[in-house]
């Protein structure tokens, strides 16, 4: 029973992590025995899984068939609305109770990921990695796994706003403002200045997708 339960959240994080970097994209269909192939796990546990995810909307149905995802422009709206608060919350939470040494690590993550300008794909990995930073340094758990929540979602994503022309070095500007106002204990400015990184981010992906439909 354990190693049953243990196959299915291995199984369960594998195609999350697939989602989550691109392997899979909205759309795309997931067959059981392709999965169970490519991960090295029974079909069992990946049957599980399968059926967690579309649980949570993750995964939905096409016919007989389960394809990723996708969010409409309302779901959109309504996650970046959601994904506002909580990170505009844990900011304000890193600000009272990060340590030096997460604000350092979080520091430096700003600093080497300008190396990555111009490697959108690249940046994206960095960029989660920096707002995982984030999260960690609320040191609030339910927090966390609420935000852990909305990150999955966000992987629905086919594209993301760092590969649009100037994204990337602004994007990494506000890193930058978060990280100060977090070092000096302002959790007001920490939020504020997430709440307007989000927001950016969002307005960026807006005018790409109306750029991208009125071309097709």
């Amino acid at each position: 029973m354990g190693e049953t339960r243990s196959g299915q959240r291995d199984a369960y994080r594998l195609i999350l992590e697939a989602i989550d970097i691109g392997i899979y994209r909205p759309g795309d269909r997931l067959v059981e025995s392709e999965l169970a192939d490519r991960f090295g796990v029974s079909r069992t546990p990946i049957r599980e899984a399968l059926q967690r995810l579309e649980t949570q909307s993750i995964l939905s149905r096409d016919g007989r068939s389960l394809i990723v995802s996708a969010l409409d422009h309302n779901a959109l709206a309504e996650l970046y609305v959601v994904r506002t608060e909580l990170e505009g919350l844990a900011a304000r939470l890193a600000a009272r109770h990060a340590t030096a040494e997460e604000v350092r690590v979080l520091s430096d993550m700003a600093r080497e990921d300008r190396a990555l300008l111009g490697d959108p794909a690249a940046l994206a990995r960095a960029n989660r990695r920096f707002h995982k930073q984030l999260h960690l340094a609320s040191h609030n758990r339910f927090l966390m796994q609420q935000l852990d929540l909305v990150h999955r979602f966000m992987a629905l994503l086919a594209t993301t706003s760092l590969a649009i022309e100037g994204r990337g070095a602004d994007a990494l500007d506000e890193h930058d403002r978060i990280v100060a106002a977090i070092a000096t204990g302002d959790g007001d400015a920490a939020a504020q200045a997430v709440r307007g990184h989000i927001s950016k981010a969002f307005e960026t992906r807006l005018k790409y997708d109306a750029a991208r439909s009125a071309a097709e």
